[in-house]
């Protein structure tokens, strides 16, 4: 928060400037000569070297992107900013070198005990929270970092799997996925071939491209496979079929306009890369799963339906989506399979709006939610009010919500009071409407 309001107030900078700058700044950190030497800098003299110390780490960590210029490029916006380079009353030595003081004082530190954190991410999402509040100064859904770790315990990957995200955003999935891997994996070897060539990552807009790729360097991992383009391109996809992926996670963008791509053509797109036998798990407006499209039946066709669940409303506040999960099993078409799916409802997962703080799990009872859902999903349990198995086609809705039996057992006489008083009131408010309409 601190870092934002100085960003804005003191900076003047651009919503897409603040998390690039952030990145920018702690790859430069990770460079000895800078970290040492930044503070004898002038105001004037530090983007520069700022910029020059980017450009080596970058071509030092060797992306398979053809040139480093198209990942430094939206760095370069920030290095000619007028307000950075000028020395003031508060900051002789400039703006930019406390942006650089603040995250080598404050964040260097953290990053060098927890790994796992995506820290990038972390930023961009309390960017987010100031861009009037429903994020279209970004142009992005970020997913949370439950949700995250969540698909990575729905995925379950090993030090042996080869994970895929080709909308990877800030690359949360992937670090999410990273540390559920290493988990299996005994061996600094492992370790290694996991971070260098078991994460595969798509990203189309250069400045996200940017900032998923500074998170894949900051863990330590010089040969993060991310590649920039539309993950339709030929290129791309052939490139990313190439790694053999046995798992997909996305977080598609989400569809403004009919002329939009449908999320679920990401979706089998995603699907398509997989290895036979692999799992791909989405996160989709729940549109996708109640309505009728051509996408549904693409997909079973090719794939099976192994379950969804139905999210809580508010997962992503503050845009208003309500989403749900699917989760395939790739490249064995849903009539050969000839299985139920599974329907989870998980629209409670203990995350309470704190103003300020957004949603946070303000009373620690996500973690035994999250172990429950898991552990219900893994051996496709049935409870009532909880989950459901049904047999399903592309024409008929995915979600829990349409097959779960109710559990009238939980229901009591304070529950029927407020459906009753609900129902008297919606009553009278169409009486009213009904006599503004008649005068």
């Amino acid at each position: 928060m601190e870092m934002h309001e100085f960003m804005r107030d003191e900076a003047e900078m651009s919503e897409q400037e603040k998390p690039l700058a952030v990145a920018g700044t702690l790859i430069a950190l990770g460079n000895d000569v800078f970290r040492e030497t930044y503070d004898k800098y002038p105001a004037d003299e530090l983007p520069a070297f700022w910029m020059q110390t980017i450009k080596r780490e970058i071509t030092k960590a060797k992306l398979p992107v053809e040139k480093v210029d198209n990942m430094t490029q939206p760095f370069t916006n920030i290095e000619v900013q007028p307000e950075l380079r000028k020395p003031t009353k508060g900051y002789p030595k400039g703006l930019l070198n406390e942006i650089v003081r603040l995250l080598a004082d404050r964040v260097l530190p953290f990053l060098t005990i927890y790994h796992d954190f995506d820290v990038v991410g972390q930023f961009y999402g309390e960017f987010l929270k100031y861009t009037g509040g429903d994020g279209k100064g970004l142009g992005i859904v970020l997913t949370p970092k439950h949700v995250t770790e969540l698909f990575a315990l729905i995925a379950n990957p090993t030090k042996d799997d080869v994970v895929v995200d080709t909308c990877a955003g800030t690359g949360g999935f992937l670090i999410s996925a990273m540390m559920q891997m290493a988990k299996t994996a005994t061996t600094k070897a492992e370790i290694d071939s996991i971070k260098k060539q078991r994460l595969v990552g798509v990203e189309q807009r250069a400045g996200m491209y940017a900032l998923a790729a500074s998170n894949m360097i900051l863990r330590g991992d010089g040969k993060a496979n991310l590649y920039q383009g539309s993950c339709f391109d030929a290129a791309i996809t052939k490139a990313v079929k190439a790694h053999k992926p046995t798992i997909g996670l996305i977080n598609p963008p989400y569809a403004k306009s009919k002329e939009d791509l449908s999320e679920l053509r990401f979706v089998e797109h995603m699907l398509d890369t997989l290895q036979k036998g692999g799992l791909g798990v989405a996160i989709v407006p729940v549109s996708c799963a109640t309505a009728q499209s051509p996408e549904k039946r693409s997909i079973m066709e090719k794939h099976t339906l192994e379950a969804v669940m139905s999210m809580p409303p508010e997962v992503f506040y503050p845009v208003g989506v309500v989403t749900c999960i699917m989760v395939f099993r790739a490249g064995i078409p849903h009539k050969t399979s000839d299985k139920k799916s599974w329907f989870g409802y998980w629209r409670e997962d203990g995350f309470v709006k704190v103003k300020n703080l957004g949603r946070i799990d303000r009373d620690g009872a996500w973690p035994a939610i999250r172990d429950r859902w898991i552990e219900a999903w893994r051996n496709r349990e049935v409870h009532p009010g909880e989950s459901v198995l049904a047999k399903v086609g592309p024409d008929d809705e995915w979600v829990a919500e349409a097959y779960m039996e109710t559990d009238y057992s939980t229901l009591t006489q304070k529950d029927l009071e407020k459906v009753m008083l609900d129902h008297a009131l919606f009553l009278l408010r169409g009486v009213q409407d009904g006599d503004e309409g008649g005068e």
